[in-house]
C-alpha cells in the first residue's frame, strides 16, 4: 500500500538470498531476471559451441 511512494530498487538477485521477505511481485521479478540471464548464457554457450565446431572442422579434429 505505502510501497508505491518509495522508489523501487532495481531487481537483482544473489544466489542463496533469503526469499521469505520478498513479495510475490518481487519473486516474479527475480524469476524473470533469472530466466533472461539463463537465456543470455545459453546463447553465449551456443555461440562458443558453434565456434568450437568450426575450429574442429577446420583442423579436422573430433
Amino acid at each position: 500500500m505505502w510501497d508505491d511512494d518509495r522508489p523501487r530498487k532495481p531487481a537483482t538477485h544473489e544466489i542463496g538470498q533469503a526469499l521469505d521477505t520478498l513479495s510475490l511481485s518481487d519473486l516474479d521479478e527475480r524469476i524473470a531476471l533469472l530466466r533472461a540471464e539463463i537465456a543470455r548464457i545459453e546463447a553465449a554457450r551456443a555461440a562458443k559451441a558453434a565456434a568450437q565446431d568450426s575450429a574442429d572442422a577446420f583442423f579436422k579434429r573430433g
